[in-house]
């Protein structure tokens, strides 16, 4: 029976057909598996996934953790979900066999985790940080710190989160206040407060492993003056065991919209509610050097934000194929060109605009999972390149991309929930349908990891012109290479590389523009108009490379992704037209607006 959470014929396209991810196998760090080794990673990620995660992710939903001062209460399938995870050795699958892990490329890792993520986003949230933080310390701690909280996170005995936001700073993380004062035994005890911290606090494991940004006083200004610490919810002896409570208590959890079942949190660190040394202040360990914090942080941001735009592209799919059953079951009405009323009503799929809104549904979907898997592949060339220019053109790449894979997903694949909401009619926005709550899921990815309007002023102010354009070049190379792909396919694929071309050749020079107008106030402005046209321009190399995957096959399958490329450029690459009109306008309307106007 087909899965309604993530289409593994799409999955195999992707990997296989058009990644060729099985060539990875030639490289040193992945000899020890095959094509079966992924497809039976593929499997268990989906059977776990559909018999421990999806069953319970309506009742976690309306069940959300609650604090009643002293404990944090789940509903105990939760416990069951995470505990079946790590199990099964998930949570260390793409890292080193020698702190515990699977050593599994990044690409199939993250199409096996999409099955979590789709089945229940708000579960698999406490998993999706832990590796996240797992991954930051074991490139980036002492050995000790490896085998003290990386370790047992592999091992799913600990659970991790990254504490970066403050209440009086948001997202400006140059305004933090918390202090880190460092003491004789080369600990520091940190004091502060921290806001939005996802998982922050619960029981579902032995301790939380908590990532803090904090400042040494002393040291420099603003974000150069940022550091980075653990600060485990207990202590660690050094045979492992678990010592005193730190000093870092719950103040109380957030309500969100969605991803209920995840306990947000804000957490007072040394208010002296527990004092492990006699005091108050929650003991922390240094990671790295001082005031090198935030470089570190981004390890995990980084990967945090590919983890967003997927979980996004998950709910969004999971979402389509719901609907996309819901409108070969549903019968209303009669085609249009039907004259007679006791004729029997249809499936709405046989509506031309349920179609129009399922086609948008798929293309924004496999799409937005084929952009992600290939970041992925990307971090997976990255790790294993031995030559230097590989390894800082594929770093290049990534780095162009990953604001794009955050941000078009989280707008497009929403947009496809709300699609889906409609495809359903009356029942869409009713509880007793799925669609509703991926919706509301799904709401909260345009802001996690960086708002449209930071990833915009990164693209725009930082990637495109950071080491004199590079990355930029280099992914106009690869765009330039899919277009003479294209016109060797010859028909419509020639018609659609040139229309890419075009568009592509368009946004390098309304990029050239707005940085030569030497108005930098008004460019950034419209940062987040770019990020929209330049994501939309990207997908649609992603779609052109998707159908030239599919070039020449026969069958049902490839005709889709054939009506879905062609749906993309004729329906959704022409939006940037206006946008490059705008940008070239370099328009000043939302400088120029004043407070006392609204």
């Amino acid at each position: 029976m087909r899965s309604t959470l993530i289409s593994r014929r799409d999955l195999d396209f992707l990997l296989y057909e058009w990644l060729r991810v099985e060539e990875l196998t030639a490289l040193p760090r992945f000899t020890e598996h095959s094509k079966d080794t992924f497809d039976g990673f593929l499997d268990l990620c989906e059977d776990l996934a559909t018999r421990h995660f999806a069953p319970h992710n309506k009742r976690g939903d309306a069940n959300e953790p609650t604090f009643d001062g002293e404990r944090v209460t789940i509903i105990p399938e939760v416990k069951a979900a995470v505990e079946a995870f790590a199990k099964a050795n998930l949570i260390g699958a793409a890292m080193d066999e020698e702190i515990g892990g699977l050593q599994l490329p990044a690409t199939v890792e993250a199409a096996g985790f999409s099955w979590f993520q789709a089945a229940n986003v708000g579960t698999t949230g406490y998993l999706f940080l832990t590796v996240g933080n797992a991954n930051l310390l074991a490139a980036h701690g002492t050995p000790d710190q490896i085998d003290r909280f990386v370790k047992p996170m592999v091992e799913g005995r600990f659970t991790g989160t990254m504490c970066l936001s403050e209440p009086q700073a948001g997202s400006s993380l140059a305004d933090i206040v918390t202090r880190a004062e460092p003491r004789s035994d080369g600990t520091y005890r940190l004091f502060g407060s921290k806001m939005w911290i996802s998982g922050g606090d619960h029981e579902l494991t032995d301790n939380i492993v908590h990532l803090v940004l904090a400042k040494i006083p002393g040291g420099p200004a603003g974000t150069k003056g940022i550091s980075l610490f653990i600060v485990p919810k207990f202590l660690v002896e050094d045979d492992g065991s678990l010592g005193r409570r730190n000093d870092v208590a719950l103040a109380g959890l957030n309500h969100k919209m969605g991803y209920r079942g995840t306990t947000n949190t804000v957490l007072n660190f040394g208010e002296g509610k527990h004092t492990p040394d006699g005091g108050p202040g929650a003991v922390g360990y240094l990671i790295g050097e001082p005031h090198r914090g935030l470089s570190y942080m981004f390890h995990m941001m980084n990967e945090a934000r590919l983890g967003v735009g997927l979980g996004a592209t998950a709910l969004g799919y999971t979402g389509y194929l719901k609907s996309l059953d819901y409108a070969r079951e549903r019968r209303q009405g009669r085609p249009v060109t039907a004259k007679d009323p006791a004729a029997p009503q249809v499936p709405i799929i046989e509506h031309a605009d349920v179609r129009r809104m399922l086609l948008a549904q798929k293309a924004y979907v496999e799409g937005a999972l084929a952009l992600l898997l290939y970041c992925n592949r990307l971090v997976d060339l990255r790790r294993t390149a031995t030559d230097p220019q590989t390894r800082r053109d594929n770093t290049l790449l990534l780095e162009i991309l990953t604001g794009v894979a955050k941000s078009w997903p989280s707008q497009w694949c929403l947009e496809a929930n709300n699609l889906a909401i409609q495809v359903h009619g009356g029942y869409g926005y009713t509880r007793e349908y799925d669609v509703e709550q991926h919706y509301r899921d799904n709401r909260l990815n345009p802001i996690h990891e960086g708002t449209h309007g930071i990833q915009g002023l990164d693209l725009l102010g930082r990637k495109v012109i950071q080491h004199d354009g590079a990355g930029l070049r280099l992914l106009a190379g690869r765009i330039e290479q899919t277009v003479m792909a294209a016109a060797e396919a010859g028909g419509e694929w020639t018609e659609f590389g040139g229309q890419l071309d075009a568009a592509w050749q368009r946004l390098l020079t309304v990029t050239g523009w707005m940085f030569g107008s030497g108005d930098i106030a008004a460019a950034m402005a419209n940062s987040s108009v770019y990020l929209e046209a330049f994501g939309h321009t990207v997908v649609a190399w992603i779609w052109l490379e998707q159908a030239l995957a599919a070039h020449g096959r026969a069958g049902d399958f490839y005709e889709g992704k054939r009506a879905a490329a062609r749906y993309f450029f004729r329906y959704e690459l022409p939006r940037t037209g206006p946008q490059l009109d705008l940008l070239e306008l370099m328009d000043r309307t939302t400088l120029d607006m004043q407070d006392a106007w609204f």
